[in-house]
């Protein structure tokens, strides 16, 4: 094979390969942001939720100091509790973004050099792997995210027993959109996030992602 030959074959197989492993990165990339987006609207939620507890319960627990004396201790370890499981929230998103922008760079770079020997391939195979790992983080983080619902449900649980006693006595109550349920706020502003939302079709992008 002569030299003109040589680097006409060795162009045309480069271009097929950015061509095809193009179209994948860039799926890859519309996905993790995605899954980014879809995170930060549940640690918006929940972080939104927390306000909510705080802002309700002076005023709550200002009515019926008398009747809540027992449960002061709870509602306030329960707030505590998920304000470090968020805490953690966001660390662990920071460390999946890092990790995911260094492969992505990684792999950029590589298609831009244009080096296609076995030892290159296998390490953009480790580095599509390194990015598929780092999005496991969600995972852990929703698990967190459950947890300090539940304790804002226990919290909305007290306090709607607490209402409803304070209702049959006469006092003043809240209006309809102060009475409004935590959790009910929280999916609304999770749905508010098209792609919070559509956790069904992020799972289909892994599916179709991993057919490459």
């Amino acid at each position: 094979m002569d030299i003109a030959t040589r680097d006409f074959v060795v162009s045309e197989l480069r271009e097929a390969m950015r061509s095809e492993l193009g179209g994948m990165f860039d799926d890859l990339h519309r996905f993790v942001d995605r899954r980014i987006a879809e995170l930060s609207a549940e640690v918006h939620g929940a972080v939104t939720l927390i306000d909510y507890s705080e802002t309700n319960l002076s005023g709550q627990l200002g009515r019926m100091r008398d009747q809540i004396s027992s449960l002061i201790a709870a509602p306030a370890a329960a707030t505590r509790n998920s304000g470090l499981e968020l805490e953690v929230v966001v660390q662990d998103t920071e460390r999946a973004a890092n990790q995911i922008m260094e492969a992505a760079e990684a792999i950029g770079e590589w298609i831009a050099s244009g080096d296609r020997d076995p030892a290159s391939v296998q390490d953009m195979v480790e580095r599509i792997n390194m990015i598929f790992q780092a999005c496991s983080f969600q995972d852990l983080t929703g698990q967190r995210i459950r947890r300090a619902i539940e304790h804002l449900q226990k919290v909305e649980t007290m306090l709607g027993g607490l209402m409803q006693d304070g209702d049959a006595t006469g006092e003043p109550g809240t209006t309809a959109a102060e009475a409004r349920p935590p959790a009910e706020i929280l999916h609304t502003i999770m749905c508010s996030h098209e792609s919070a939302c559509t956790p069904d079709l992020a799972q289909a992008e892994i599916d179709r992602l991993l057919d490459f």
